[in-house]
Parts: structure tokens; sequence; C-alpha cells
């Protein structure tokens, strides 16, 4: 090397190195680069929940998407899809678990179809969720019930009962509005908080009601597909669906045990257990496993069917997180967000569940939202940090416990909430 280059560099060097020392001003428009030691810390927290989940075979498999001012900070597929056999025998080629696996989101259909079609429909003035459910549905036009109001139903302080086997007196849509409308409340309308499937099914004929369009094909047009949720539907078998389905139950074994097991307290005098016997016995994937929906809906209902992809929700989420919005352009108006996202008197929103001392909400601050599914699937939203969890999990596929109990996930998805906040604060 010359010397003259030598010096060159010398030269150059010194002047970085006095560069670096000095504070550095007018760059305050540059975004903060990511602290990857902190992504790398919850990457691996969130790695070791479920490998040892899934090594213990407590799960069949999981997928998980973290995401942060639009910006992915874990998105990944555990395990397997499907495991074993109808005799609990590991299969002996597993279906390996994959992110674009469709899953049945059970409950979560209450907040990503039926609450966001309220959503829709207040925000474009065509119902008020302060109208009572009589002016829609004429038989709720009853001393007992004319005072229900949609409200009541997204905050499930109807009085209307939490669950029925609607399908020992039901076989199709419309006699299960017609039963749910018969059947005497259980409490003082209003009085307190009593998670219903039967006033969010009820909710999915105001939405029919006011539309004029079947459910299915009101999310679906008015929902799904301008957010973008292509793999986004209910009753995928028949539905056109091309992406691999994960299992939940082989049948309805725990629902079939909540119609005979009265330690569960759903038994009910009128109905003998065994005047009915049209229970699955195969293996689901594809068809909704809660039975209310399948056996006396179509598959369809307010309360469950809907089923989905990780991405596909993300984009719910993150029309949510941008208020409302987008692409820039106004979706859902920002008061309805705002109206659906804040607190009751019970501690939760709209539709969704804003209590902070539940597991999926664990000591979050405060605004954070999110709803659980009974098949394992849930989604955690925290505004004050602009970062969202969606986890899938096809618990059931394990099967009943000794105790008849499906796997209980509250312990690790308060686990996977921790790690976001240790990440975030």
């Amino acid at each position: 090397m010359r010397v003259s280059h030598f010096l060159l560099l010398l030269t150059g060097l010194t002047f970085i190195q006095k560069s670096l020392a000095q504070p550095i001003t007018g760059l305050d428009h540059i975004p903060q680069i990511p602290d990857t030691s902190k992504q790398w810390a919850l990457t691996k927290t969130i790695d070791s929940i479920f490998q040892w989940q899934v090594g213990n075979q407590l799960i069949p498999g999981a997928v998980i998407m973290i995401q942060q001012n639009g910006r992915v900070i874990q998105k990944k597929a555990y395990g397997n899809a499907a495991l074993w056999n109808l005799d609990r025998q590991l299969l002996a080629t597993p279906q390996k678990m994959t992110l674009q696996h469709l899953f049945d989101l059970a409950s979560l259909t209450k907040v990503i179809g039926t609450t966001t079609a309220i959503m829709y429909l207040a925000s474009r003035q065509q119902l008020s969720v302060d109208d009572r459910v009589s002016k829609y549905i004429r038989a709720f036009d009853t001393p007992e019930k004319r005072t229900i109001t949609i409200r009541h139903l997204l905050t499930h302080t109807s009085g209307i009962l939490e669950w029925y086997p609607m399908y020992y007196r039901s076989d199709n849509k419309q006699a299960t509005f017609k039963l749910i409308s018969e059947l005497p409340l259980f409490d003082s309308i209003g009085k307190q908080r009593r998670y219903s499937d039967l006033g969010f099914t009820i909710l999915g004929q105001i939405i029919e009601v006011v539309s004029g369009m079947p459910l299915d094909r009101f999310v679906k047009d008015k929902i799904f597909l301008p957010l973008g949720m292509k793999h986004t539907m209910y009753n995928p078998l028949i539905n056109g669906n091309s992406l691999p389905i994960a299992p939940t139950s082989f049948g309805n074994p725990y629902e079939r045990r909540m119609v005979y097991d009265s330690a569960l307290g759903f038994r009910r005098k009128e109905i003998d257990p065994d005047s009915w016997n049209g229970w699955r016995n195969y293996q689901l994937a594809g068809e909704v496993n809660d039975g209310n929906a399948w056996y006396a809906s179509g598959g369809v209902s307010g309360a469950a069917g809907i089923f989905s992809t990780v991405d596909d929700v993300q984009r719910l989420v993150d029309m949510l997180q941008h208020m409302g919005k987008v692409n820039g352009k106004e979706f859902i108006s920002a008061a309805t967000i705002r109206e659906f996202l804040t607190k009751d008197r019970f501690n939760n929103g709209l539709g969704w569940m804003m209590d902070t001392s539940v597991s999926l909400l664990k000591n979050g601050p405060a605004g954070s939202y999110g709803h659980t599914g009974f098949t394992g699937t849930s989604i955690a939203v925290i505004p004050a940090y602009n970062i969202s969890i969606i986890l899938l999990v096809n618990r059931q596929h394990t099967g009943l416990s000794d105790k008849g109990e499906y796997y209980n996930l509250s312990p690790v998805r308060a686990a996977v909430f921790k790690a976001v906040l240790d990440y975030c604060r």
C-alpha cells in the first residue's frame, strides 16, 4: 500500500471515530431500529413454550403470529396438525402443522364475524346497539324479553341462557331462532354478565334481518373479501377451500357430556339425553366442532362456525388497530371502534373481552382486548404497544383427559402474553 493511501485511510478512520463520539442531531424523523436482542429473547421464550407443549404431547401443534406496528415479530408453526387416530394411536405419518392451515375458530366467530358485522351495520347507521331486539325480531316482543337490546347481547347481559342443546328440538336455523326466542330467561336483563352462545346466535339473526342476506354471505361479501380475508369462511368443505384443515375433536365427546353429566350444570329437565342420537363419531376436520352450529344451524351461526388462517385473522386485527381504516380509507368509523372497545361495568367491551384479570390479557395495559375460542384459538391486542398476538391451537385433537376435560390452554396463553409484555416494556 502506498503511503498516501495509508494516510488517507487513517484520516478516514479518525473522522469516523470522532463522528461516533458526537451526538447525532437532526435525525428524529428516522424510525427507531428495533431492539433485536429483545426480539431474540421473545422468540426463544415463545419457542420454548411451544416446543415443550408439543414435545410432551399436551397439544398436537400450534400457529402463532405476533405483530407490532405492522412488523411481524414472530410467525411460526409448531408440531403437527394431525397426530392421532380415533383410537388415540400415533399416525404413521403425522400431518405437519403449517402457517397455511385453516382452523375452526370456534367462539372467535363471535368477534371476527358477528361483532364486526354489527360494527359495520352500526357504523352505517343501519342499526344502533341500543335498539331493542324486538325491533327486528317480533318473537322478542314479550313482557319478559321486550327490553333486551343489541348491547345486552353483545355484552352477554341479556339474561338469555348460556347454552342449550338446540339439536334435540331443532334441525335448522329458523327453528333454532324460534326456539331461543321461546326459552325462558335465566336471570333479569342487565343484572350480570353470563357468557351466552344463544345470545350471539340471535345477533346472527339480527344481521340477517337488517341486511336481508344470509349471515355467511353477508360476512363474506361485506367483511372478509373487502379486508382481503379470502380464506375465511363457514363450511369450508363445500365453499371452495383449498388449504389444509387442522382437525379438532373425534366427534363431540365433551358436548355429549354436557347433555348427560348433570355435574356440568347444563342438564335440562325437558331434555331426555337418550331421545336424540345424531352424534358424530369421526374426526372433525372442516365441520364446525360446535354442536349447535353444526346439528341445528347448518354450520352457520353467530356464535361459532367460521374457519380461518393466521394471516386472515391478522388482517381483521389490523383494521381494528388502524381504528377502522383499510389502506387509508374508512371501513368502520373510528367512533364505532371506540364504542365497541370501551369497558363497561363488567370490565368488557361490546363483543370483545377487556378484563385484564383473565389469563388471556393478564396484567395488560388499559385498553387491551381479545377473545378465545373453545377449540384452542385466541386473539390478544395491546393498543398501548400497538402489538397483537394470534394463537391457533387445535387442542381438541389431543382428546379428553381422564377427567373428561380438554387440555387447559389458559396457562399457555398467560405465559405468551407475559413474554410479549416483557418484550414491550
